[in-house]
């Protein structure tokens, strides 16, 4: 550790040791569930007020322009999981970011039926 009395909170190895904690106000838990490693974010074009937004939710909304996974949201900030998922909890109810899961995509319709679309669109 540095020396020093109010060095207490960095380990030179680690990095900062309460930053991850005090991000999210020590808030352990999203308020959204359903926020998986696979789902993907796509922040609105413009935050409700940016006024409001702490310096990690506007970089998760400049990320967010194209949609990334939260996996890549995490690894992109260099954030534990967890974290991501509280902070974009935070932007989700605000409604600046929109969600998606990919694993939820609707039943794929019938081979027969895609096959009649396909010729359908070769005939025109």
């Amino acid at each position: 550790m540095k020396s020093g009395r109010g060095d207490w909170w960095y380990d030179e190895a680690a990095g900062p040791l309460v930053r991850p904690y005090a991000m999210v106000r020590g808030r352990t838990r999203p308020l959204r569930p359903e926020l998986h490693l696979v789902t993907q974010v796509r922040a609105m074009p413009s935050p409700s007020d940016p006024d409001a937004l702490s310096v990690e939710h506007l970089e998760i909304m400049e990320l967010c322009r194209r949609p990334l996974s939260v996996a890549e949201v995490a690894a992109y900030l260099d954030v534990p999981l967890v974290v991501v998922k509280v902070l974009l909890s935070d932007l989700i109810q605000r409604g600046d970011v929109v969600i998606r899961d990919p694993s939820r995509v609707p039943v794929v319709p019938d081979r027969n039926l895609l096959q009649a679309v396909l010729d359908g669109v070769r005939g025109i």
